[in-house]
């Protein structure tokens, strides 16, 4: 049997905290974002899913959740926006918002 891949809103709606990162291959501080999801997946582990979602790719996923600029950060749980942020976020900050968010949801 195989199974399908989760559509967007099935990964957002979902029990897991998931981390989105809108980006463009074109934006500077969208590449300095790679390293710093690196380091927050090691440090968060399976407590939340982290994607990356290309804005030029899927303009209209940037805009149901008014994506203006890039990088753009949206933490998710249920369906639900727990936090979201513009700009490069540094992992010591990523990964607190994480457990800040993780820790009222339990």
């Amino acid at each position: 049997m195989s199974t399908q891949p989760m559509t967007f809103n099935e990964l957002i709606s979902g029990d897991q905290p998931v981390l989105v990162d809108f980006f463009a291959t074109w934006c500077g501080p969208c590449q300095m974002m790679q390293p710093i999801l690196q380091d927050t997946a090691k440090q968060v582990g399976e407590k939340v899913k982290i994607i990356k979602v290309d804005v030029d790719k899927n303009p209209l996923a940037a805009s149901n959740f008014q994506v203006r600029g890039v990088p753009t950060l949206i933490l998710f749980q249920k369906g639900k926006i727990l936090w979201r942020q513009s700009g490069v976020v540094p992992t010591h900050q990523l990964v607190n918002v994480i457990n800040q968010n993780l820790s009222q949801t339990v």
